[in-house]
């Protein structure tokens, strides 16, 4: 059904919940956003699988907002390397907002599965995201939040093509934007500026998306202390403002010249000299035999576990600290307990933090009985018997598998 303002007078139309739930069976929440719940759901004709992005409109003014831009954009983009936007529907209480199903893994997942990664891996995953995007710009959209998290495969075969998702703040440039909005490591210094800007923020993005592929480290950090975040927060702005990132050694000792220089001309501080996407594309590393096929995932895959292991885990200490009503003194234990034994493995017995996190949220909070939800060990021991599961079907790992079972043991004689 069409969005849009409606004239003086004039009744809305809603969907009733039964179109919803007649044409499509809705499973379990598989994940939870801030503006959105995340399903898969089955086409009960078809029996093809989607994902279902549903806004509670009670949830207030910026979710029904991020839904009607979401379905807004969505309508108007049709590309091979942008996930495709399948029916909508309004009720009364909700937005549902079906989508294609891309079962592939994140970018950082695949990297770490590689037996070998190299420049031209990183060339390949940056000419499909620049060509989504410059193709966004030809409609005068920008994305405004790219990054690591919104890349995915498509699915798991071994030539798969990336996707873009998560277009809650994408906006048509009508003039130049003034609202800032984004995740702070990827946001471009006129943003954090508060100036006008336009579709170069997007650029400054997939430079800094590139750098982190090659590197595995972000281009700007701060390591003030976890409590400090409003000066951790203002030390991260100034260096993004003044573009003050380097190619350091060793990180960056077996990286071609030629991609230092896309880098540098995607993150360059002048959004009117930065590079448009358009022009990024004809680069020789891009287009042409520059980049290098020299295996560089030892490096990458160091600084990656070291680097986003704890960027996640600073998520986790934010969610537990906060007053979110879904983080009780039960979940937030169960959480903690969950991501130290997650972030005490050997990388390759890691598994999705935000799927374990998730399964040990809604395992808890839906519990019929109200003393599993108020018992911290309970978390706690789900957590355990969640890495133990993983440990299970990961070979080498008797050690890791011992240390827990210890600890699961503990918990269970308490």
């Amino acid at each position: 059904m069409p969005f849009g303002c409606l004239t003086l007078g004039e009744k809305k139309d809603y969907n009733s919940p039964s179109e919803v739930t007649d044409k499509y069976d809705l499973g379990q929440i598989v994940k939870s956003e801030e503006f959105c719940e995340i399903f898969r759901a089955k086409d009960r004709n078809t029996l093809k699988m989607y994902t279902c992005k549903k806004f509670h409109k009670k949830d207030g003014r910026k979710v029904r907002k991020a839904a009607k831009n979401e379905i807004k954009i969505l309508k108007m983009v049709k590309h091979h390397n942008i996930l495709q936007l399948v029916d909508a529907f309004e009720t009364k209480k909700e937005y549902f907002i079906f989508l294609e199903l891309a079962t592939g893994r994140e970018v950082f997942d695949w990297i770490l599965d590689q037996g070998y990664y190299s420049e031209r891996d990183t060339s390949n995953v940056m000419r499909q995201v620049l060509e989504a995007v410059a193709y966004l710009h030809s409609l005068k959209i920008v994305h405004r939040n790219l990054k690591l998290e919104n890349l995915v495969y498509f699915n798991r075969l071994k030539h798969s093509k990336i996707v873009i998702s998560d277009f809650q703040l994408a906006k048509l440039e009508n003039g130049l934007i003034k609202d800032p909005c984004g995740t702070p490591e990827y946001l471009a210094p006129e943003v954090v500026a508060r100036q006008r800007y336009g579709r170069p923020v997007d650029c400054w993005a997939i430079g800094v998306i590139m750098y982190i592929l090659l590197s595995g480290n972000p281009p700007f950090y701060d390591d003030a202390e976890e409590d400090d975040s409003d000066n951790r927060d203002k030390n991260l702005f100034l260096k993004i403002l003044s573009g003050d990132y380097e190619f350091d050694s060793p990180y960056w000792d077996d990286i071609s010249d030629s991609a230092k220089s896309l880098v540098a001309s995607l993150m360059e501080v002048d959004q009117d000299q930065r590079l448009t996407a358009q022009e990024a594309i004809a680069h020789e590393w891009i287009s042409g035999n520059a980049a290098s096929d020299k295996n560089i995932k030892d490096g990458v895959c160091a600084q990656i576990e070291k680097n986003f292991a704890k960027a996640k885990w600073k998520v986790v200490l934010h969610m537990t600290r906060s007053n979110n009503p879904m983080c009780s003194t039960a979940n937030k234990s169960g959480i903690m307990i969950l991501c130290l034994c997650r972030l005490s493995l050997p990388p390759v017995c890691r598994i999705n933090p935000q799927q374990l996190t998730f399964i040990l949220l809604h395992y808890v909070m839906t519990s019929p009985f109200n003393s599993v939800r108020h018992s911290p060990l309970f978390c706690c021991k789900v957590g355990l018997l969640l890495c133990l599961f993983s440990l299970r079907t990961i070979k080498n790992s008797q050690r890791s598998l011992v240390k827990l079972t210890q600890l699961y043991s503990t918990c269970h004689c308490i």
